[in-house]
């Protein structure tokens, strides 16, 4: 069979990247070709992201980017998948006629039949979205023996049933990395059961379905054969892992047999509900050695009543208490946290609140969201909606007041000891002469970085190195080395 190229092009969050390396993996097993760059693929496949109104826009920019590649490059087609592909399937395909195929996750498995059908001029009909929570068992024990495709799990078969001869894969992974960074992002589960009033995910990306431990663990040693020294356990939900598989305190006992395996130097957990984090979870996350102190909260708000149209728990006294046990537990954690303003019948007692709770948080990395109505939520049916310039305006406020904050979170770290992970050693490319890295209370592409005062080229990419902080650039830390690298 002739061979033919592909490029993934993936948009979104980490999940989104797992799912992308996944379909990388099983494409590769069927003789195709990765490669970086769309211009030079026969098919450009796109991992849309669903989640809000500019995420979708980008989505569909990069469709309209890899169509254009088909009247100057190589490129002969262009596939959307992913999560846009999915929630909107045949709506998507009629408004987006550049796209040639637009496949749900059900395709997924066998990506490569669809991918030569399309080249051959014979593209599957496009994807007939649904309510994904509806095609698993109400009760989360009775998931784990269906068969929904759940992207980033790779074989939902018994291992010794699974046969995968990929030069990319093993007989337990279905993966092929496509970048060379030192982290990779790694799923635990996927869906989710909650059912907060602003979120569609759900509705795309179905109910909650754990990862069984072993397949967890064998990505994990994959990956550190492959020049991962940081795994990053991304989910919907990692607080509800094991709820389906029997056991919640399953996260409890596989952190510390992940940061056992051979290669991986650091794993950092991510997407933790508050109302769900357990004291027992608290005391493994911060006294595990190579579990870095991160701590990736959900909070969305600080309103106890607007919370409850929201369809959450919590309030500012508790989540206040959440982060003394934090710090109790990690004096030197570093915590992140998303908040949206703008609700529906969100009143300025409701602003007020978050503003004092996110002063008195300080927390180091804050995203803030201003509401948008999503399709087919709870919230999209309320009344008491905010004019468009409101929202934009508490925004506005909130942004500032985030970046300051944040700002000085960061300067407070100055002379706090520090553990670096090298992602640019200062030679290449658009290095500017400076290595960077990120520290343990660092997280992956959105909560800055550390840059550390040592001549270009003098560790190496993946390398990590105790550091000194010295100052601060924006949320950015500055730092000097002061022990030999590892």
């Amino acid at each position: 069979m002739e061979s033919r190229s592909v490029a993934l092009v993936t948009l979104g969050c980490a999940r989104n990247e797992v799912d992308s390396e996944e379909l990388a993996g099983r494409l590769a097993g069927e003789g195709w070709t990765l490669v970086d760059d769309a211009a030079d693929a026969d098919v450009a496949v796109v991992n849309t992201c669903g989640f809000v109104a500019q995420a979708k826009k980008d989505s569909i920019d990069a469709l309209l980017e890899a169509n254009d590649l088909k009247e100057h490059g190589r490129t002969q087609a262009v596939v959307a998948v992913g999560c846009l592909a999915e929630r909107y399937g045949a709506q998507l395909a009629e408004q987006l006629p550049e796209a040639d195929a637009v496949l749900g996750f059900d395709s997924y498995v066998d990506m490569s039949s669809h991918l030569r059908a399309v080249l051959d001029g014979h593209a599957p009909a496009s994807h007939t979205p649904s309510d994904r929570r509806k095609l698993l068992p109400i009760s989360p024990v009775d998931r784990q023996g269906s068969n929904v495709s759940t992207p980033g799990h790779g074989d939902l078969r018994r291992p010794d049933d699974v046969e995968i001869a990929s030069p990319a894969s093993s007989p337990r992974v279905i993966r092929a990395r496509l970048d060379g960074r030192p982290w990779a992002p790694l799923k635990i589960a996927s869906g989710c059961d909650r059912r907060c009033a602003f979120c569609a995910i759900p509705s795309f990306r179905g109910a909650f379905v754990s990862r069984r431990p072993s397949d967890v663990l064998a990505e994990a040693r994959w990956l550190g054969q492959h020049d991962v020294r940081e795994v990053f356990l991304v989910s919907e939900n990692s607080t509800s892992y094991g709820k389906d598989l029997g056991d919640l305190r399953l996260l409890d006992t596989m952190l510390p047999e992940l940061a056992r395996v051979e290669g991986i130097s650091r794993v950092r957990v991510s997407y933790l509900q508050p109302a769900e984090i357990r004291p027992e979870l608290l005391d493994v996350m911060t006294a595990t050695p190579g579990v870095v102190p991160y701590f990736d909260i959900s909070f969305q708000h600080a309103s106890g009543p607007l919370l409850r149209k929201m369809r959450r728990f919590g309030d500012r006294e508790s989540f206040l208490q959440l982060l003394q046990e934090v710090r109790r537990r990690a004096p030197y954690a570093g915590i992140r946290s998303n908040v949206i303003v703008g609700f529906p019948g969100e009143t300025d007692a409701d602003l007020a609140e978050l503003e004092a709770f996110l002063t008195e948080a300080e927390l180091d990395v804050v995203g803030v969201f201003g509401y948008s109505d999503e399709d087919g939520t709870e919230a999209e049916t309320y009344d008491a909606k905010l004019p468009d310039h409101e929202v934009a305006d508490r925004l506005a406020h909130f942004q500032t007041l985030a970046e300051q904050l944040n700002e000085q979170r960061a300067t407070d770290r100055i002379g706090e000891t520090v553990e670096v992970l090298i992602e640019s050693d200062g030679t290449g490319d658009g290095d500017d002469g400076e290595v960077r890295g990120r520290a343990g209370q660092q997280g992956p592409d959105v909560d800055g970085e550390t840059i550390l005062a040592i001549a270009p080229g003098s560790v190496a990419i993946g390398d990590i190195v105790t550091a000194t902080v010295t100052s601060t650039l924006g949320i950015d830390l500055i730092a000097t080395p002061t022990a030999a690298t590892r």
